[in-house]
C-alpha cells in the first residue's frame, strides 16, 4: 500500500507504541500524538479514495498533488519517530552522584543525550508536526480534496480498450489455429455432456488478443445457435447495464427502466430457458462479478456455450475450463510486424534493419497489442531508417514520456491491469522497476526486500515469507509478471520470474511520476526529486553521483550500489534513516566498512554477499531492527558473541558457519538460516536448539559421533517450524538409537541426505507426518528399512541410493502391499537395485526412475526383472543405464526386459531409456589443493586428466559414484560438498545439489542468475 498511502501502514502502529508507558512521554505530548494519529487515519482513508479514482485523474490534479504531500509527510513523520525510538534505545541512563555531576559539568556526554532531553525534543518535534498536519488538513477542506475524486459510475465498455476489440481478425496472426483450439475446447465431450452448458475462460496477459480471439470464435459459431450476445464487463462494471446490454443483443425489447439486477436476472433466465444460446462475457476482473452474472445463464441442457475472457488466472479457474492464451511465436510475431509495417506477412525486413527489428520484437515480448502498436507507429512515420527504428526501440522499456498516441494508448491499456491490483500489491509491483531489463528475479531475495521495505506484514498464522509467496503468486495469476522459468534447478515453481519489457516500461514510468525510486545508471535522464526515498546507483560516471547533495540523501531509506559505482558512494553518515542496504558484489567492502555500517541504526535489510569481509564485527549488536543479513560468498564463518542481540532477525545467509554464540537459540524470530552449519561439537547442536520458527537448515557433521544423537533429536524436536532439512556427514549408525522425535517438526516436508551413507533408515522418520520428499543414501537395503520408509504417512517422492546389495547377499527384496507406501507417486532408486515389485506394491506410484550399471546388475542379480508389470498406477519409467564396459547385446537385453515388463502393465507406461559413460561432479571443498589429485586418483575409475581445480572448486569426471568421492575427501578433512553431478555423453541428466535454495547467483557462473541492483 505504500505507493498509495506512503508510510501510513507502519507509522500509525508506531504512534500507538509511543503512547505506551515505556516511553514516559509527557501528557501534553501524548495528546499531540493522539491528534496526529486520528488525523493521519482520516488522511489514509482519503488517500485510498483518491487512489480509486486515479485512473481518471491527471498527474497535476489537485487531488494527486495533495496525496503526494500527505505521503511525503507520512515518511517524514515516521523518520522522526524512528529516530526518537532508536535514540531512546541507545541513550545512556542519567548518572547520579559525583560521576554524574562531573560529566554534566564538563559536558562530556554532549553527544549522548539523556533520555529526558530526548523526550523533550520529541515533544517539540510533535508540536511542529501537528502544525504541519493542520495546514495539510485545511488545504484538503479548502480544495474539497477526495470529494470530487469519488469513484465514477461504472462503464460497460472501456472506450480505450474498444480500439483493439474490433481489429480485423487477420491482424491476429495465428488466429485460425487458436480459434480452432478454443472451438474444440468448447465442443469437446460425449453426447450427454455436449447437451450441458459449457463454459471456457480465456486467460492471459493484457494485449495478447483475448477479446479478438473470442470475437473470431463468436462470429464463426453464432449462426449455429438460437441467440447470442457479446458483452464487456471491464474493470468498473455496472451490472444493471451489462444485463440490459445482454437483453438488447438477445432481442428482448420491452425492458423497464425500473428493473434492478435481480429483476434483470429473472428476465434473462426466462428468455434463455428454452434456447440454445452463445454468450461471450469479455474482460472479467473479479470473481464476485462472475458469481452475479452466472445466475442469469441458465443451464437448460440445450448445449449452450459461454466464453469469458480475463487477465486473472484465478478468476479464469473460478469461471470454468481454462484456455491459457500464450504469446505469439517469434515467427508469427515477425509476420504480424511485417503485416503492419509493410502490408504483407512475408519477411521483407531489410538486412540493415534486421537486428533492430529483432530488438523491437523482443521488447514487445511477442504480445500482439504491443507489436501492432509499435509497428503502426513505425508505419505512420514512414521513416524506415535504422536511426528511426532505434529511437522507437529506445522508447520501449525506458519509461520515458512519449506523445505518440499509440504509445500512450498501449500504456493506458497496461495501466488498467496495474490500477486494478489490490492496494498492497501496487508498491510491490513498482519495486520491480529497480531491476534491469531481462533480469531473472530471484523470488526469495525479492520477498525479503519487500519485508525490509515494510510492504509485507506478518500475519498470525503465516510467516512474512509465506505472505510474500502469496503476493508473487497473485502477480503471476494476474499476468503482471512472466510465469516461472525452467532453469534446470529442482526448485519451487515460483523461485524465479521475469518482468515483461512492456510492463517494466509502465512501472518505470509510474515510479518516476511518484518519485518511488531514483536510478542513476548512465542510461536514463537524471531526475533528482527533492526528497529521494529509494536510490539505485549503477552508473560508473562520477559526475552522475556527484549531483547528489546531502539534502537529497538525508531521506534515503533504501540504497542499492553496484561494483562500478561504489568508488563514488558518499559517506554513510549522509544516510541517517537508511533501512535497506544492498552492497552485494562490491569487493571494496571490507571489515572496517562493515563496522561503519553498524552505525546505521535503522537498518532492516543488509546484503553484503560477494564482498571482501572476513568477519562480522561485535558492533553488529547496534542493529536492533535488522531482519535480513546476507554475508554469503565471503570468508565469514563465525558469528560474534553479540549476535544473539539481533532479536528481530528473520533471515541469515552465510556460506559456511562453524561457530555460533551461546545465545543463538534466543533468535526466536529467525525463519531462514541459509548456509552449511558445520557441527564439530555438541555445543553447536545445543546452540541451534529452540529456533522454533526456522523453516530450513543444512547441517554437516564434521564426523558423526554417537554422543551427538540425543542432542540432535532434542534439537530437531524443538524446531517446530522446520520444513526442509539437509544432512551430510552423518554416516554409519546415524539415528539408530531413537524411535521417535517428540514433539517433532510436524511441518517438515523435505529431508535430503545425499551426502551421507548410513546403515539403516532412522526409525524416527516414520513419526514425521508431513514428510513428502526424502533423498537418502544407504549402505545396504533391508526389509526393516522398507517398513520404515513405507510407514512415513505423506511420503510422495523418494530418492533412494543403495551402495551394496541387500544385506550383503545377491538377492532381491520383494516389495508388496506389506510395505505401505500409500502416498508414494515418484520413486527413484539408484546404483544397486535389489528390489522386485509384486502385486499391490506402491499403489499410487506414477513415475519410476532406475539408475543402474548394466554389468553390475547382471553380476549381482542375473537379470533385469524388476516386476514393473505389477505397478498398478505406473505411467512413466526413466531408465538411466551405466554401460561403459557393457557389450551391446547386454545393453539391449536390459532395454528389452524393461520394455517387455511395461508392455504387460495394463497402463502401458512410457519408457525413456538412456545410456551413460562418465559422471561429471562439481564439488566445493576446503583444504590443501595439492593433495586433492593424489587422493582422488586412488579411486578406481578416476584418472588425473579428469580432475580440474579452480579457486576451491573441483570438477571430477569418471566412472564412479559421487558418494565415494565425497566420502574420500571428507575422510581427508576436506569438508567437501557435492554441488551438482551429471552423466556425460551421449545424454544429459542433472541432479541439483544441495537443496533448492542453494543456487548460483553470479552472472559469470550462471547465465540465468539473479540481477543485482
Amino acid at each position: 500500500m505504500e505507493v498509495i498511502t506512503g508510510a501510513m501502514s507502519t507509522l500509525l502502529p508506531k504512534l500507538g507504541d509511543l503512547l505506551m508507558e515505556e516511553y514516559k512521554l509527557q501528557t501534553s505530548v501524548k495528546g499531540d500524538i493522539r491528534f496526529l494519529k486520528a488525523e493521519l487515519k482520516a488522511m489514509e482513508t482519503a488517500l485510498l479514495v483518491i487512489s480509486e479514482a486515479s485512473l481518471d485523474l491527471s498527474p497535476d490534479s489537485q487531488d494527486k498533488i495533495w496525496a503526494k504531500e500527505v505521503r511525503d509527510l507520512s515518511y517524514d513523520i515516521e523518520d522522526n519517530v524512528d529516530k526518537f525510538m532508536v535514540r531512546i534505545d541507545h541513550a545512556p541512563k542519567k548518572l547520579g552522584g559525583l560521576r554524574g555531576f562531573i560529566d554534566r559539568t564538563l559536558n562530556l556526554k554532549s553527544n549522548h543525550l539523556t533520555k529526558a532531553r530526548i523526550r523533550h525534543e520529541i515533544g517539540t518535534d510533535m508540536k511542529e508536526i501537528k502544525t504541519h498536519i493542520t495546514e495539510v488538513k485545511e488545504r484538503r477542506d479548502r480544495y474539497k480534496v477526495d470529494k470530487v475524486a469519488l469513484r465514477p459510475e461504472g462503464k460497460t465498455v472501456d472506450n480505450h480498450y474498444l480500439s483493439v476489440i474490433h481489429k480485423r481478425a487477420s491482424e491476429l496472426v495465428g488466429a485460425e489455429k487458436k480459434s480452432g483450439e478454443l472451438i474444440e475446447r468448447l465442443m469437446e465431450g460425449d453426447d450427454a455432456s455436449k447437451k450441458q452448458r459449457r463454459i471456457v475462460s480465456v486467460a492471459g496477459f493484457g494485449g495478447l488478443g483475448k477479446t479478438t480471439l473470442a470475437k473470431v470464435v463468436y462470429d464463426k459459431l453464432i449462426g449455429k445457435f438460437d441467440c447470442g450476445a457479446f458483452v464487456s464487463v471491464s474493470h468498473r462494471p455496472n451490472i444493471e447495464r451489462i444485463f440490459i446490454n445482454m437483453l438488447h443483443q438477445l432481442g428482448v425489447r420491452n425492458i423497464e427502466a425500473t428493473w434492478d439486477h435481480e429483476q434483470l436476472i429473472f428476465e434473462l433466465k426466462k428468455f434463455l430457458q428454452d434456447k440454445m444460446y452463445f454468450i461471450v462475457i469479455d474482460d472479467i476482473w473479479e470473481t464476485s462479478v462472475w458469481e452475479t452474472i452466472q445466475f442469469a445463464l441458465v443451464d437448460n441442457e440445450y448445449g449452450s456455450k459461454v466464453i469469458s475472457t480475463t487477465r486473472d488466472l484465478h478468476v479464469a479457474e473460478e469461471v470454468g475450463t481454462v484456455y491459457r492464451l500464450k504469446p505469439l511465436s517469434r515467427a508469427d510475431s515477425r509476420k504480424l510486424f511485417c503485416l503492419r509495417v509493410f502490408g504483407t506477412e512475408e519477411d521483407c525486413i531489410p538486412n540493415a534493419l534486421a537486428e533492430v527489428s529483432e530488438n523491437i520484437l523482443k521488447k514487445c515480448g511477442d504480445v500482439p497489442l504491443a507489436i501492432i502498436t509499435i509497428a503502426s507507429m513505425i508505419a505512420s512515420g514512414k521513416d524506415n531508417t535504422r536511426e528511426a527504428w532505434s529511437k522507437v526501440c529506445h522508447i520501449l522499456g525506458s519509461g520515458l514520456e512519449d506523445s505518440h498516441d499509440a504509445i500512450v494508448e498501449m500504456r493506458r491499456i497496461l495501466y488498467i491491469s496495474y490500477y486494478h491490483l489490490p492496494h498492497h500489491l501496487k508498491a510491490c509491483m513498482l519495486y520491480l522497476s529497480s531491476y534491469q531489463e531481462d533480469a531473472c528475479i530471484w523470488t526469495e531475495q525479492l520477498i525479503w526486500k519487500w519485508v525490509g521495505e515494510g510492504f509485507i506484514k506478518g500475519q498470525q498464522e503465516e510467516s512474512f515469507y509465506d505472505v510474500g509467496e502469496h503476493y508473487v503468486a497473485e502477480l503471476i495469476n494476474r499476468g503482471m509478471v512472466d510465469p516461472p522459468l525452467d532453469i534446470n534447478h529442482d526448485c519451487d515453481k515460483t523461485a524465479y520470474f521475469r518482468v515483461h519489457d512492456m510492463v517494466l516500461d509502465l512501472i518505470t514510468r509510474l515510479s518516476n511520476e511518484d518519485d518511488f525510486l531514483t536510478t542513476l545508471d548512465g542510461q536514463r535522464p537524471i531526475h533528482l526529486p527533492e526528497k529521494i526515498r529509494r536510490l539505485s546507483i549503477r552508473s560508473s560516471k562520477e559526475e552522475h553521483v556527484r549531483k547528489l547533495s546531502i539534502k537529497h540523501l538525508e531521506h534515503v531509506r533504501s540504497l542499492f550500489v553496484s561494483l562500478e559505482a561504489f568508488h563514488f558512494l558518499p559517506d554513510l553518515f549522509t544516510f541517517p534513516v537508511l533501512r535497506l542496504l544492498d552492497l552485494s558484489g562490491c569487493e571494496q567492502v571490507g571489515n572496517q566498512y562493515f563496522r561503519c555500517i553498524c552505525n546505521l541504526f535503522h537498518l532492516r535489510y543488509l546484503r553484503l554477499s560477494h564482498t571482501s569481509i572476513t568477519e562480522i564485527p561485535k558492533e553488529i549488536k547496534n542493529l536492533h531492527c535488522l531482519q535480513f543479513l546476507d554475508v554469503s560468498r565471503t570468508e565469514v564463518t563465525k558469528l560474534p558473541s553479540t549476535f544473539d542481540q539481533l532479536r528481530q532477525l528473520l533471515y541469515l545467509r552465510v556460506s559456511t558457519l562453524t561457530r555460533t554464540p551461546d545465545g543463538f537459540g534466543n533468535l526466536k524470530q529467525l525463519e531462514a538460516l541459509d548456509g552449511t552449519i558445520i557441527v564439530d561439537s555438541p555445543t553447536m547442536l545445543h546452540n541451534l536448539t529452540g529456533l522454533s520458527k526456522l523453516r530450513r537448515m543444512d547441517l554437516q557433521f564434521d564426523e558423526w559421533d554417537e554422543s551427538y544423537e540425543e542432542l540432535f533429536i532434542e534439537c530437531l524436536g524443538s524446531l517446530g517450524g522446520l520444513e526442509y532439512l539437509n544432512l551430510s556427514g552423518c554416516n554409519g549408525d546415524f539415528g539408530s538409537r531413537c524411535d521417535k522425535v517428540t514433539p517433532g517438526p510436524q511441518l517438515l516436508q523435505n529431508i535430503n541426505m545425499k551426502s551421507s551413507t548410513i546403515c539403516a533408515v532412522p526409525r524416527w522418520m516414520s513419526s514425521l507426518c508431513a514428510l513428502t520428499i526424502l533423498h537418502i543414501y544407504l549402505s545396504t537395503l533391508g526389509e526393516e528399512d522398507l517398513h520404515v520408509l513405507g510407514s512415513i504417512p505423506s511420503l510422495s517422492d523418494l530418492q533412494l541410493s543403495v551402495e551394496e546389495s541387500t544385506q550383503g547377499c545377491n538377492k532381491k527384496i520383494v516389495i508388496d502391499n506389506a510395505y505401505s507406501f500409500l502416498c508414494l507417486k515418484k520413486f527413484e532408486i539408484c546404483k544397486t537395485i535389489g528390489v522386485v515389485f509384486a502385486h499391490g506394491a506402491m499403489p499410487k506410484l506414477q513415475t519410476l526412475v532406475l539408475l543402474f550399471g548394466v554389468l553390475e546388475t547382471l553380476d549381482k542379480f542375473g537379470d533385469f526383472d524388476f516386476g514393473l508389470e505389477n505397478l498398478s498406477s505406473l505411467m512413466h519409467v526413466d531408465a538411466w543405464m551405466g554401460c561403459s564396459k557393457a557389450k551391446s547385446e547386454k545393453l539391449q537385453a536390459a532395454k528389452e526386459s524393461i520394455q517387455n515388463a511395461l508392455d504387460m502393465n495394463p497402463n502401458k507406461p512410457t519408457l525413456n531409456c538412456k545410456e551413460t559413460d562418465l559422471l561429471k561432479m562439481h564439488i566445493q571443498f576446503k583444504g590443501c589443493q595439492s593433495a586433492v589429485t593424489k587422493i582422488l586418483t586412488e579411486i578406481d575409475g578416476v584418472s588425473e586428466e579428469n580432475i580440474q581445480l579452480k579457486q576451491g572448486k573441483l570438477t571430477v569426471s569418471g566412472q564412479v559414484d559421487p558418494t565415494t568421492v565425497i566420502d574420500k575427501l571428507n575422510k581427508a578433512g576436506m569438508l567437501a560438498q557435492l554441488l551438482s553431478y551429471r552423466w556425460e555423453q551421449p545424454w544429459y541428466f542433472h541432479y541439483p545439489y544441495p537443496p533448492p535454495y542453494y543456487v548460483v547467483h553470479s552472472a559469470e557462473e550462471d547465465p540465468n542468475s539473479c540481477s543485482v541492483m
